[in-house]
């Protein structure tokens, strides 16, 4: 893991190659390892801010960011994920603690709201997001919608 690195870009500065390794990670975990077939390509690629930790060009951990009022009255992150590869090293722990100093840095702002599934409750809990109560199905998968104040 001596070649890893960590990149926080908007959607206009991704290269070409950055792009589609950061699409591959997410198809692979979400659509294939998940089994669950969803429009990834939602439209929100391009108003978020992108958080990856590689290595020689291979995606380990993502997840995006999103400014006040884009997908909800708070701030938000999401496409939450480790691929396979980066596995076991942490790395979810460190890409929320990421996302959270550039949403607090860049969005001026601590409140975050989530769309967590539910099996990451007590990993997002460990953040200070907290369980709202509103539960739901979101592609065949269970949802709870979390904040953090």
């Amino acid at each position: 893991m001596n070649n890893m690195v960590w990149k926080i870009k908007s959607f206009h500065e991704f290269s070409v190659e950055e792009l589609y390794a950061v699409l591959q990670a997410r198809v692979d975990v979400f659509v294939v390892e998940q089994n669950c077939p969803y429009p990834d390509l939602d439209s929100y690629d391009q108003k978020a801010i992108h958080i990856w930790a590689e290595e020689e060009g291979v995606v380990l951990a993502y997840c995006r960011v999103f400014n006040i009022g884009i997908k909800y009255n708070e701030a938000s992150l999401g496409r939450v994920l480790t691929t396979e590869q980066g596995r076991g090293k942490n790395l979810g722990k460190q890409l929320i603690r990421f996302a959270i100093d550039v949403i607090e840095n860049r969005f001026n702002t601590s409140e975050i709201r989530i769309s967590a599934q539910d099996y990451l409750l007590n990993f997002y809990g460990g953040f200070g997001f907290e369980d709202t109560g509103k539960k739901y199905l979101e592609d065949d998968i269970p949802h709870t919608e979390m904040i953090k104040k």
